[in-house]
């Protein structure tokens, strides 16, 4: 794009001294350089924090579907990749064992109950005892308990997609995979020296190699608090010394087109440009150079 501009002022320089307007002097001579100067210090330079570009990645949740209860898989309805809805069923388990231990609980709960109405009645008469009464009203009430306790494992036999996604790996040992679609979530990586002014709130446009020619408006939803050379972990021992990497700050997006963002494909890339309420006059000059990227992206597949 600088080259673009400064090819403009030889241009124009070039009809105003053909033309006789402004002379061809010493100043004019060494004019490209001093308008080269100028855009990279007044412009260019000040663009990379006033409005900040980087690389967009898609990516998604992935929740380990693990079972709550033993056993053996009797059922699996679902295919691999195929779109699913919250609470359809991803396999089920024999459901026998569980519930053979609600029936039995069941029957032991109903011998209980009668005979705590009868120790109930007897009370009323000088033969029953309170003793009694409390003692079965304890039996029932352990038994309900473990009843509750039955039936939720016997339920836990049907396991269900937990949100709307998609299961991308169906060995169910030791665990199903399963992707949420429900939320899309789109990070930009931002170089450390260009991520003073980004904000939340502020507009962001993206263009992926996914939909090539096409740029997509969005806002700024948070920036990451941390990157891996932040963190340390909690140990006896002292810390050691270790190489210094300025890794780039990660944004997150969210683009105004929810429809497209929830069809875009975990790992689908691009570029992305953050517009900062600083160094306006670069704003237009951001959006077609990512403009030029969106076209390039029919032809470059990296």
């Amino acid at each position: 794009m600088i080259v673009v501009l400064l090819n403009v002022y030889l241009v124009i320089l070039f009809c105003l001294v053909k033309f006789r307007i402004v002379p061809f002097n010493l100043f004019w001579k060494v004019s490209p350089i001093l308008v080269l100067l100028i855009l990279l210090v007044g412009l260019f330079i000040p663009m990379n924090w006033g409005a900040p570009q980087g690389p967009a990645l898609v990516v998604r949740n992935s929740v380990a579907i693990v079972p709550s209860v033993a056993g053996e898989v009797v059922e699996v309805p679902v295919k691999a990749n195929s779109p699913l809805r919250v609470g359809d069923v991803l396999f089920r388990i024999d459901p026998a064992p569980y519930q053979s231990q609600v029936n039995a609980l069941q029957a032991q709960l109903k011998l209980s109950q009668l005979r705590l109405a009868e120790k109930t009645r007897l009370q009323t008469t000088p033969a029953g005892r309170a003793f009694d009464v409390e003692q079965y009203q304890a039996e029932v009430d352990q038994l309900e308990a473990q009843l509750v306790g039955a039936n939720w494992n016997l339920e836990k036999t049907i396991v269900r997609a937990p949100a709307d996604g998609y299961v991308t790996n169906l060995a169910l040992s030791p665990v199903m995979a399963f992707i949420d679609t429900s939320e899309t979530i789109i990070g930009v990586e931002v170089p450390q020296i260009d991520a003073r002014y980004v904000e939340p709130g502020q507009p962001v446009e993206v263009t992926f190699k996914y939909e090539p020619g096409k740029v997509y408006g969005g806002k700024v939803e948070s920036i990451l608090q941390a990157v891996a050379t932040g963190q340390t972990q909690t140990s006896g021992t002292a810390v050691s010394s270790k190489t210094i990497e300025t890794l780039p700050f990660v944004v997150r997006v969210k683009l105004d087109d929810a429809e497209f963002a929830n069809r875009l494909p975990a790992g689908s890339t691009g570029d992305a440009a953050i517009f900062t309420e600083h160094v306006s006059a670069a704003h237009v000059i951001r959006k077609v150079l990512l403009r030029q990227i969106a076209i390039t992206n029919y032809i470059n597949p990296f």
